[in-house]
């Protein structure tokens, strides 16, 4: 009798115990998968990085600001989390392979990429751009991804298979006047994502574009100092009547990264607040 219960506590314990807690325990989004974050010490890179983080990913921060890097870091080891800093330029191809060469080094694989770096252009018209302006847009927001990507896909290859998500831009999906050099090449990023789903999904990596509308971040301060009253007229073409937060862009990158949209490849997913419709 005394094995017998001893048998049934322990099998009750073992077996409704371990339903009861999957049921409640907390599951990680991104748990046990390696991410690297480009363009991450700020802005809606930042975001990722926390959230990534939280939600169970070992991440791999890069920008060329180390020392904003580091604190990030430092940060989100503080809240338990597992993040180390590298330095990366996304205008240098081999500085942007460095950084993704690092991840090997660290955890000898990489799961997902959030591929979020860009830089701004100073606004004007297509008869005022520069063309140091466009072969910048170019440098960063195109060949930097192109050079990331297919990097990023060689480490995912060896490891049957990842996701990779873009940061586009609403600019990508309609005419850009004030923007028109930064406008084309994120657009170029939406056709280049396009084409690395199809050519990689018998591999098993997936890649996918978001497109923030106006997002509270540093780019945007800097284009409201130049032209005052952007964001009064961001606000006010959005439905949703405000301007979104780097962290909900975030969401939905982790989202993309995550197993949960294990069939959605090829896909340019809009988080605009409705901008765009």
């Amino acid at each position: 009798m005394t094995n017998d219960s001893t048998h049934d506590s322990t099998h009750s314990s073992t077996h409704g115990g371990t339903r009861d807690r999957a049921r409640t325990a907390p599951v990680g989004l991104l748990s046990g998968k390696v991410v690297l974050i480009t363009g991450a010490s700020r802005g809606i890179g930042a975001a990722a990085a926390r959230l990534f983080a939280a939600e169970g990913a070992s991440v791999v921060l890069a920008s060329r600001d180390t020392a904003a890097l580091g604190r990030l870091a430092a940060g989100i080891r503080a809240e338990g989390g597992t993040a180390d800093g590298v330095a990366c330029d996304l205008g240098d191809p081999a500085s942007v392979r460095a950084a993704v060469d690092r991840v090997d080094e660290l955890h000898g694989r990489l799961d997902g990429a959030f591929n979020n770096g860009a830089a701004g252009q100073s606004p004007g018209p297509l008869d005022g751009t520069s063309d140091e302006d466009v072969d910048r847009m170019f440098a960063v927001n195109f060949r930097g991804q192109w050079t990331a990507m297919n990097r990023e896909a060689a480490l995912m290859r060896r490891g049957g298979g990842g996701a990779i998500v873009n940061t586009s831009s609403i600019g990508s999906r309609r005419a850009n006047p004030v923007l028109p050099a930064y406008g084309a090449m994120k657009r170029a990023l939406n056709s280049l994502a396009e084409s690395a789903a199809v050519t990689w999904g018998p591999q098993g990596i997936r890649v996918n574009t978001i497109t923030p509308g106006g997002t509270a971040t540093e780019m945007i301060d800097a284009w409201e100092a130049a032209t005052p009253g952007v964001v009064e007229r961001i606000v006010a073409t959005t439905p949703l009547g405000r301007m979104g937060a780097p962290e909900e862009v975030a969401q939905a990158a982790a989202w993309l990264l995550s197993d949960r949209a294990s069939m959605v490849t090829g896909a340019t997913l809009a988080v605009d607040g409705g901008a765009g419709a």
